[in-house]
């Protein structure tokens, strides 16, 4: 974050915001400024992200679904907006935390000792890393003494719209999101990678929320998409994960979605459909 950072104090926060007697590396002027960019940037992402797969890609004929509640948009909307405002708290102490240089984040790649091959690699391992632990941290949610007071808010919807994506408590969201910030405390992993890889898991958990089942036939097994998560949504206790099947397999959570076997929510609504029509 200390590129974005040092960005946004070049063109923005030093020419038009704080007193030029206040220096840019005083640690109560990187918290503020870091608060800002990511409660807005988070913002951004899940409001502009969410409303073009929503126009764009999400079937509207899912709410006609009966599970589909009453101003269920409006709903999902304020609460992912709530919990974001509120889990930037904790993450902008992750953040400075990287600024101050306790990560192992590392500034060019062509540069480094590590070299190209080890990016590829590193993502790999971030997204296997954070998989793992997603899995568990999700699945330990859901165990009846925390799942009333955390988790249930987001199962609240069973035909999700991309705006359910980021509709958690914010404990919940944090917690979830808590494997993205530590893996570069433990492995070492490029500023820009990061990054990057930031705004992907943002977009990727608006996807998976989206009702688009079309995932290529050979990767049905392998990938959790929004085929897998809405049967999570709708029949609790399956598909824990967040980009693969890998570990809802070894856990013994694995459901092959009923959307791929003509028993989902777009059938549903077809069969209503047609009793209609009788």
């Amino acid at each position: 974050m200390d590129h974005v950072l040092n960005s946004a104090d070049y063109y923005i926060f030093t020419p038009y915001v704080y007193p030029t007697s206040w220096p840019e590396d005083e640690a109560l002027r990187q918290i503020i400024s870091l608060w800002v960019m990511t409660t807005l940037g988070a913002e951004l992402l899940y409001l502009v992200f969410g409303a073009l797969n929503f126009y764009f890609v999400f079937d509207h004929k899912l709410m006609k679904h009966p599970q589909f509640i009453e101003k269920q948009m409006r709903k999902e909307i304020q609460l992912g907006t709530v919990s974001i405002f509120w889990m930037s708290f904790p993450t902008v102490a992750l953040f400075y935390w990287e600024v101050m240089g306790y990560s192992k984040l590392f500034d060019d790649v062509s540069g480094s000792s590590q070299g190209w091959s080890f990016m590829f690699l590193s993502i790999a391992g971030f997204l296997f890393f954070t998989d793992m632990c997603i899995y568990w941290i999700h699945r330990v949610m859901h165990h009846k003494s925390i799942y009333k007071y955390l988790h249930k808010q987001h199962h609240l919807f069973k035909i999700p719209t991309p705006f359910a994506s980021h509709a958690f408590h914010p404990l919940d969201g944090f917690l979830q999101s808590l494997p993205y910030h530590v893996y570069p405390f433990i492995f070492p992993l490029s500023k820009v990678v990061y990054l990057s890889l930031f705004i992907f898991v943002n977009i990727w958990t608006i996807s998976i929320h989206d009702g688009d089942y079309r995932i290529p036939g050979p990767f049905i097994h392998l990938i959790n998409g929004a085929a897998h998560h809405v049967d999570h949504h709708l029949y609790f206790n399956y598909n824990y994960g967040q980009y693969f099947t890998l570990w809802d397999r070894l856990g013994g959570s694995y459901r092959y979605p009923s959307a791929l076997l003509g028993k989902g929510p777009h059938d549903h609504i077809k069969k209503l459909m047609a009793e209609k029509t009788k």
